[in-house]
């Protein structure tokens, strides 16, 4: 998620518009339990409400369902102010996953959550389709793009292992599902390629795997271009960004078949990557893919078009007193 906003708001200031982001970096912070490398503000709402009111925005909306996006949500209900929302994490299977709390409690949290608004921002049509069937309204198709200059097929890592190699890449945490991957009955070798809270853990047993630890920019591409298959054994993401990087990169994908990769896959002219039931199977039949026509299907993702929709989405404030700017970018209504 920290990804997708970060680009998208250097988009949208590429377009000519003021972004003004109110993160935890602005208040007092707790790390949230189980997952410290989150910070939770601490009591944001007066805060929160005298930053928003001087922005004086065209637009709100919520990228998240903390402390900071109950604060703005609370403080648009009070001045009757139109605001959208993005639904970007399935917190309720993540709780499930460490506590083994249920999700039908949760779900009807954040339907109440997001049905206060006038949009709610979704990353895929699946995702779309399974939320309704949840109950939650006015849903958004709101895709996402890939940066097409870094993660190009060019610059190869060598890996010097036995091939083929299968790579994952992303946050090492027990929502990741990394274990699906890393007991997998395949040739060759394992790479994973990131951390977090379960990389200490996985390496002491998986010692045959190979753990990099996290990379970024270049290296990251070229650990992407280097791998046979990328294979991405989540059954949570609401879309995964790692997906589109590794196609970039011309590396075919192997996942299970949910919301997210089969999203990402689909309208691929092209053997693009694999999504089955069984992951030891797609990760086989990914080996096949055509490294050009991932490239290709992956170009068809760009971040321009993905802060295109997102403007497209966005509502006026509509508070009274007004709090709109007398000046701005183009593309808001």
């Amino acid at each position: 998620m920290v990804r997708t906003l970060t680009t998208l708001c250097g988009e949208l200031r590429a377009m000519g518009h003021e972004v003004d982001v109110i993160g935890p970096d602005r208040f007092r912070t707790i790390p949230c339990p189980t997952y410290p490398d989150i910070r939770l503000a601490l009591f944001p709402r007066r805060r929160l409400a005298a930053l928003i009111e001087a922005a004086a925005p065209d637009a709100l909306h919520i990228a998240t369902e903390g402390p900071l996006g109950l604060a703005a949500r609370a403080w648009a209900r009070r001045r009757g102010a139109g605001f959208t929302t993005a639904f970007h994490t399935r917190f309720p299977e993540y709780v499930a996953a460490r506590t083994a709390l249920p999700t039908a409690p949760l779900y009807a949290w954040l339907r109440s959550f997001h049905g206060a608004g006038q949009g709610v921002m979704v990353a895929s049509r699946s995702l779309s389709e399974e939320l309704a069937t949840r109950g939650f309204r006015h849903l958004r198709a709101w895709s996402r793009g890939v940066d097409l200059e870094l993660f190009r097929p060019d610059e190869r890592e060598a890996w010097n292992l036995p091939r083929p190699v299968f790579l994952y890449v992303g946050r090492v945490a027990v929502e990741k599902n990394i274990r699906a991957f890393l007991d997998l009955d395949l040739p060759g070798s394992k790479v994973v390629v990131g951390g977090g809270p379960q990389l200490p853990a996985l390496r002491r047993e998986y010692p045959s795997v190979t753990f990099t630890g996290p990379r970024s920019g270049p290296a990251l591409a070229s650990a992407y271009a280097g791998a046979d298959v990328f294979v991405f054994p989540s059954r949570t993401d609401t879309f995964g960004l790692v997906l589109l990087e590794s196609l970039a990169c011309g590396t075919p994908v192997a996942a299970y078949d949910v919301t997210g990769p089969r999203d990402v896959l689909a309208g691929a002219e092209g053997h693009v990557g694999a999504v089955d039931a069984d992951l030891r199977r797609a990760a086989l039949a990914a080996l096949t893919g055509e490294r050009a026509a991932c490239r290709a299907h992956a170009q068809r993702f760009t971040w321009r078009a993905c802060a295109e929709t997102f403007l497209s989405h966005l509502v006026p404030l509509g508070a009274d007193p007004p709090l709109v700017r007398a000046t701005r970018g183009p593309g808001l209504p």
